[in-house]
């Protein structure tokens, strides 16, 4: 990655599919390794970044928390 970034999980995949909206859209990115990381973006973000099914990008997380929750 060209781009330098202060968070610490910066995983490299390739997009699998995207669901585009009218506002967000969902993307799911397949690691080497086979896992998918799934993120919804702004539909003018994954535009301007030029995303598309079979292109490499990276899953960027930096958060405090993740919360999983069950009924």
């Amino acid at each position: 990655m060209k781009n330098q970034l202060s968070a610490r999980n910066c995983i490299k995949g390739r997009i699998i599919s995207m669901k585009e909206g009218p506002v967000s859209t969902e993307v799911t990115l397949e690691t080497e390794a086979g896992e998918k990381i799934v993120s919804s973006i702004t539909t003018t973000s994954a535009k301007n970044l030029g995303l598309k099914e079979g292109k490499t990008a990276y899953a960027v997380i930096k958060a405090s928390s993740v919360m999983v929750a069950v009924d």
